[in-house]
């Protein structure tokens, strides 16, 4: 029996996870019907991450919390037993942001505090904080606020004995010519005197921090992530910070699920230099190679050579621009490209290895 692992990240503005799954899939079956596809949603940490928990077996726990601007919006965390998965995306983060406006000095964090408050109220003892795509550069002070319920850190003590590991694939400090406010604030709609201010307001509460716990740990790797929410959560909430791809591969048993597997469809929106950095393709690709199942990918536009790929640990890359050169029509009608796709990667890969195996 011919096993498929299809283990891609969304294709931004165009299909979820299990989207791409779904077609990709269809593709292989037409075929090799006898196949059996598993789809398995992945994310980096980012936007995606909560839909890769629910598809992995949490349950989706949704909650009316403040938005970046502090309109209510529909979210949520997903739980399984004790653990909790918050996307600060998904409250917080930019897509939320009412018409798409840009609010770089107002916008806050205290709607993923929300959450996390709300998870901390019905029991859990593990928080799995997914920090990408964030809309402000508040520092995480709403964040910790939402938290407390008021100015004062003292509060915190709701937090003794409870687990937080953060998703951070960044290691910038808080402040400086590299921290949150200079290298994100102009992604939020900063002007360059609103960078001033915004390094000037989180170094601000970094002092404040440090005077309270007598640790000042603005300048340590990640402290800048999601403008700052980083810097709150080793100050504040004792967090670890790992890799995002390496938490979602872990939460949704990745390697498990490795087992017996012919091949391993991974994929993106675009592959490009930002794919061998962390990124979920490449996470994918590592963890099947040391597993010894072989790995393609597909994705909307290639922009890496073969040698990058191979390096990578993908044997080779399916675009849908290989199919379609219009790149508005690919964005439009992906689906039955995807499909072709994995008509696609049949013939060309699996073919050979139910050869060997025997199997016609």
């Amino acid at each position: 029996m011919t096993r498929v692992i299809v283990a891609s990240d969304k294709f931004k503005g165009t299909l979820t996870s299990a989207e791409v799954a779904d077609a990709v899939g269809a593709g292989v079956r037409r075929v090799c019907p006898d196949a059996t596809v598993v789809s398995v949603p992945v994310a980096d940490g980012g936007d995606g991450t909560l839909s890769a928990a629910v598809a992995a077996g949490y349950t989706h726990v949704p909650i009316v919390a403040s938005g970046p601007t502090g309109e209510p919006v529909r979210s949520g965390y997903a739980r399984l037993g004790d653990t909790a998965v918050v996307e600060l995306a998904d409250v917080s983060g930019l897509v939320r942001l009412p018409d798409g406006i840009p609010a770089p000095l107002t916008a806050t964090s205290y709607g993923t505090g929300e959450l996390i408050a709300a998870a901390l109220d019905a029991g859990c003892t593990r928080i799995i904080l997914a920090i990408g795509g964030s809309a402000s550069t508040d520092g995480g002070q709403g964040l910790i606020h939402a938290l407390t319920g008021s100015q004062s850190l003292d509060a915190l003590h709701r937090l003794r004995g409870v687990e937080v590991v953060v998703a951070c694939d960044v290691d910038n400090p808080l402040t400086g010519p590299r921290g949150a406010a200079a290298v994100y604030g102009p992604q939020k709609g900063a002007s360059p005197e609103q960078v001033a201010e915004l390094d000037a307001q989180l170094a601000r509460w970094a002092d404040l921090v440090a005077e309270q716990t007598g640790s000042d740990l603005r300048d340590v790797p990640g402290a800048g992530a999601a403008g700052g929410v980083g810097f709150a959560a080793l100050a504040l909430l004792g967090a670890e910070l790992r890799p995002g791809i390496d938490l979602v591969l872990e939460m949704v048993r990745f390697r498990e699920q490795l087992a017996g597997a012919d091949l391993v469809i991974t994929g993106e929106g675009a592959l490009d230099e930002q794919t061998l950095h962390g990124k979920a393709v490449s996470g994918v690709s590592a963890a099947a190679r040391a597993a010894g199942v072989p790995v393609v990918a597909v994705c909307g536009v290639n922009q890496l050579t073969p040698e990058q790929l191979r390096e990578a640990g993908v044997s080779a890359a399916y675009s849908l621009t290989d199919l379609e050169p219009d790149v508005r029509r690919c964005i439009a009608e992906p689906r039955p490209l995807l499909e072709q796709l994995g008509e696609r990667i049949v013939v060309d890969h699996l073919t050979m290895a139910r050869t060997a195996k025997g199997i016609t």
